[in-house]
């Protein structure tokens, strides 16, 4: 942006000058004040993650239904939210975590059955938590042995544990997006892996900190 000299300029220089470029759009500051157009530039600074996220808990048909899910309760639910519009995905996270809850059953078969599969049955790339368990393991079982692992772990583990070492999130953003106090995110997280170390041996060591 051009900065423009006190004074007045002749009409014809005036009118030479170009137009200032349109203001960048994005959601608003204060989602409580957004409406429908404001939550859909939010789903498009979002959606991939938060689609991914979920694919990999339930399998890609499942995250095309919840996807639409997670961004309608959270337009259902802007009023209550408190926070910045840059800090707002720990929180959509959550609602999709919530929804996830609701199909445990089939979260859990999923990963036994990956367990039992051939090790491409589960993606690991751009997986940090699972390119560790292959460094520790035969990389051809990597998949397998993370896979039982998760389907064994309990639910308010495997949700610290998958938002961490998946999602790259904070333990103030894990709290933020379960509700839960960080010490309490803390001691789930270190059950999880805990979990993980009896499952590949004593001298396993994750290095996600």
């Amino acid at each position: 942006m051009h900065r423009h000299r006190a004074g007045t300029a002749a009409p014809e220089e005036a009118g030479a000058r170009e137009s200032p470029a349109p203001a960048e759009t994005g959601p608003p500051a204060d989602l409580r004040q957004s409406s429908a157009a404001d939550f859909a530039l939010l789903f498009d600074q979002h959606a991939v993650a938060i689609h991914r996220y979920i694919a990999r808990r339930l399998g890609s048909t499942e995250a095309d239904d919840l996807l639409g899910q997670t961004f309608l309760i959270a337009f259902e639910r802007r009023h209550r939210y408190s926070g910045s519009t840059t800090g707002a995905l720990p929180w959509l996270y959550g609602i999709a975590t919530n929804l996830i809850h609701r199909r445990r059953r089939d979260e859990v078969r999923q990963y036994r059955a990956y367990s039992r599969s051939e090790p491409a049955g589960f993606d690991q790339r751009g997986d940090p938590l699972a390119t560790e368990v292959a460094a520790r393991v035969d990389a051809a079982s990597a998949s397998r042995v993370l896979t039982g692992v998760l389907a064994n772990l309990r639910q308010a583990e495997r949700d610290v544990l998958l938002l961490y070492a998946w999602e790259d999130l904070s333990y103030a953003e894990i709290a933020a997006a379960l509700a839960l106090p960080i010490g309490t995110v803390r001691s789930r997280l270190y059950r999880a892996r805990r979990a993980l170390r009896s499952a590949l041996g004593p001298d396993f060591e994750e290095n996600l900190s």
